[in-house]
């Protein structure tokens, strides 16, 4: 058990160094921050002890499928206040992880997403994402934009405001082995609309 949360502390670390070398290189290039993001990702899940992929599936593990970046679903967006609410899920190895809604943003033609608070220790700021590609070129349960409590933060582009681009969605870990409870899109982060860009996977993993 203690191994086990050591490497989650160094997944943790690898992660958090991995999105400010993100947030630095999008100031001048975004384009050139995704493809050292995906190079990223590659190499922890491939590598890393604390890597969601099953062992049977790492010898073959060439690489994410991940959509080409495209800028129109980058944004900067200012949070806007909204009516409280919550949910609760069960994770198994974490207990129950509560969340509050700090806000909404507009994503223009695409619609609104919720910005939830994970009020456990330290507290941070989570996106999950639901749109029309799930289940279809995406995974089913939907996908994360931000959950910086692990690290994945893509900045701000001031006070109030977050930066929301769906170019880095990627999977929960629960995509790749079921033994994970992943929080999962509540009906505020589901989109109707089709968000094809970030990591492409349907699901179940097999290499």
């Amino acid at each position: 058990m203690a191994l086990d949360s050591l490497d989650a502390l160094d997944w943790r670390r690898w992660t958090a160094a991995l999105y400010a070398q993100v947030r630095t290189a999008a100031a001048d290039d975004p384009q050139a921050a995704h493809r050292h993001w995906r190079r990223g990702r590659d190499a922890m899940l491939a590598d890393h002890p604390a890597s969601p992929l099953l062992p049977e599936h790492r010898d073959g593990f060439r690489g994410l499928a991940v959509a080409p970046y495209d800028p129109a679903f980058r944004f900067d967006v200012e949070v806007e206040t909204t009516e409280p609410d919550a949910f609760e899920v069960e994770t198994g190895t974490d207990g129950v992880a509560r969340f509050t809604r700090a806000g909404r943003v507009h994503l223009q033609a695409l619609g609104t997403l919720d910005v939830w608070w994970l009020g456990t220790y330290g507290g941070g700021v989570f996106v999950p994402l639901r749109d029309g590609t799930s289940g279809r070129s995406t995974y089913g349960g939907g996908r994360y934009v931000l959950d910086t409590v692990k690290g994945a933060d893509l900045g701000s582009p001031g006070a109030g405001a977050l930066t929301i681009d769906l170019n880095f969605a990627y999977n929960p870990s629960c995509a790749y082995d079921p033994a994970w409870a992943c929080p999962l899109a509540p009906p505020g982060n589901h989109l109707t609309a089709d968000a094809g860009v970030g990591e492409q996977h349907v699901g179940p993993w097999v290499g």
